[in-house]
């Protein structure tokens, strides 16, 4: 990203990483030696030498600039950036708050940076600690199960009945022909103009041509149907962008940046998807099958527009039609007014029955949180601002042959664990165990039993909590020749549990103890310590017991901690 001083009218332009260009206009402001100073300096903060990467950011900047500006002067300050002292930065940045103060000490040590103008005493307060304190933050709240319901319900069928009227518009398009004046204009007839010459805006010449003098409220109305249903309203794009988010979790600045060139198809339904991230530069994903029918959806939705819109325009994923200006393009984020307006039209409330509010950021989070769910968090990172490259090279590239041998030593470990925990468990009812042998050759083969072993194991002598243990002393999950040191959930994904209808207690003991686990802990965090094992259990394992065992082990189970092998801090009272 790059960035360069437009000295008449002031202004600085900042060429995006998409390619595209903005421009911060500073004409205009009440000091014009101080906003030039100020503009140096934003446009040195622009990415790599500044941490100015994205649209958004470059327009706080500019917003924190010109209130600089106006501030001072009010003030009565009519210097420049050199005349500035600790006293008057100091009682302006008492008025002000830390996100404020932060991007105009930026701006500041920007323009030091490249005319080493400002006092001494001002560049070393400069490079001390704000005034301000910054507040803290949260993440954004995902929604509940309702409100994600009723958001995709909405947009859905927004998006429905849009397809099935832009259909039947084209179609209608098709049976119309040039309208004349001295004859009765039909729907018909108004569709084919706008097909033809697109979503014509009001004026004398449009009026002429579909009625004339015979021009009222009621043919008002129909052509801004047909307007509609012929092409995409800022109403039918917000729908289709929301769904995106919903169906593929991509960031907010990303969806609004797309453009065509950014969807590359990898067969007849993949699409391998770049976009921009503010934070994180570009990136990709291989949307989901849903988010490939929608893309391919608004495709064709937004084939008969793009026809009529400018080569830059055309180019961009996200175009609408304006009926005061013909076209438009919608690159930046649509916000505001226009979505609540969205929400008001289709009646979008949330769980209080207040007025909905579409939060892109909790689209994203929401969107995570149904992953996380599943047992996946949807980052392949350690840091989500950071690219597998990155880490990589930061902490996993080895330097030293004694480094390399580790690093193959944990991935040999890691893939040896993922083979045993894919192994499926044993589960014995009482027939089958009274046959081990014969009935699961295979399974004693890979437990390394012997007779006394066998005898021990289906006796009950060397139960555990959760299971019976085919070896305790194998070291699996602790020293070799010591007794295991596992929690008794880590049994049920050890590949040398065998669990029997006696443990159906215990078992349902655990089952409960989740339970209670997954209500007091956040979501992410419950799947990351307990979800692999709470799946096998209530998928793999409880399932292959019968009705009769499983609720003849119900009766010993209370919904508390009681009977479980806890450590204090594991306890959910």
């Amino acid at each position: 990203m790059t960035a360069t001083v437009i000295n008449s009218p002031l202004a600085v332009s900042f060429m995006l990483q998409n390619g595209q260009t903005w421009t911060a206009e500073l004409e205009g402001l009440p000091n014009p030696r101080l906003a030039r100073d100020l503009a140096i300096g934003l446009a040195e903060n622009a990415h790599p030498h500044g941490g100015i990467g994205a649209r958004n950011t470059a327009n706080f900047y500019a917003i924190s600039l010109r209130q600089m500006v106006i501030s001072l002067a009010a003030s009565g300050f009519g210097g420049s950036a050199s005349d500035l002292t600790r006293a008057v930065l100091m009682q302006y940045w008492l008025t002000t708050w830390y996100d404020r103060e932060v991007q105009t000490r930026l701006l500041l040590k920007g323009f030091d940076t490249v005319t080493g103008a400002l006092r001494p005493e001002v560049r070393e307060y400069i490079a001390g600690n704000p005034i301000q304190t910054e507040k803290a933050t949260r993440p954004h709240r995902a929604y509940t199960d309702a409100e994600w319901s009723r958001l995709e319900a909405a947009c859905r069928a927004v998006v429905k009945t849009s397809r099935a009227r832009h259909k039947e518009a084209l179609a209608l398009a098709d049976l119309g022909s040039e309208p004349r004046v001295e004859e009765r204009v039909t729907e018909a007839d108004i569709a084919w103009l706008m097909r033809h010459e697109g979503p014509m805006a009001y004026n004398p010449d449009f009026v002429d041509r579909v009625g004339g003098g015979k021009w009222n409220l009621t043919r008002s109305r129909l052509v801004q149907q047909v307007r509609d249903d012929l092409f995409p309203s800022t109403h039918t794009l917000i729908a289709y962008q929301t769904l995106l988010g919903m169906y593929s979790g991509i960031v907010s600045d990303g969806i609004d940046g797309l453009g065509l060139d950014d969807i590359e198809w990898a067969g007849d339904t993949t699409i391998l998807l770049s976009y921009i991230k503010g934070r994180a530069s570009r990136e990709s994903s291989n949307l989901p099958k849903r988010a490939v029918r929608l893309l391919e959806q608004w495709l064709e939705h937004s084939a008969p527009l793009r026809v009529f819109v400018g080569e830059q325009m055309r180019e961009a994923l996200w175009i609408a039609q304006d009926p005061r200006a013909g076209t438009r393009m919608t690159g930046p984020p649509v916000t505001g007014r226009p979505r609540q307006t969205f929400v008001q039209e289709v009646g979008l409330k949330d769980d209080l029955g207040a007025p909905f509010t579409i939060h892109r950021g909790r689209i994203r989070a929401t969107y995570e949180e149904q992953l996380a769910r599943r047992g996946w968090t949807g980052r392949a990172t350690i840091d989500p601002n950071h690219t597998p490259r990155t880490e990589g090279d930061h902490y996993v590239t080895p330097t030293t042959p004694a480094q390399l041998d580790a690093v193959e030593s944990i991935i040999e470990d890691g893939q040896s664990d993922l083979l045993r925990k894919a192994l499926p468990p044993v589960v014995l009812t009482s027939e089958q165990a009274a046959t081990f042998v014969e009935g699961f050759p295979g399974e004693v083969e890979r437990l390394g039993l012997d007779a006394e072993a066998i005898a021990e194991l289906v006796g009950g002598e060397r139960d555990v909590f959760t299971s019976a243990c085919a070896d305790q002393l194998a070291g699996l999950h602790g020293p070799a020749g010591r007794p295991c040191p596992a929690r008794p959930w880590v049994c049920l994904l050890c590949p040398l549990a065998v669990f029997m209808p006696r443990h159906v207690g215990n078992l349902l003991r655990l089952e409960s103890f989740f339970l209670r686990q997954f209500r007091q802990m956040p979501t992410e965090h419950f799947v990351r310590v307990f979800g692999p094992y709470a799946d096998r259990l209530s998928s793999d394992i409880l399932p292959k017991f019968t009705g009769e065992a499983r609720a003849r082990g119900a009766r010993e189970v209370a919904d508390d901690d009681t009977d479980l092998p806890l450590r204090p801090e594991e306890s959910t009272s």
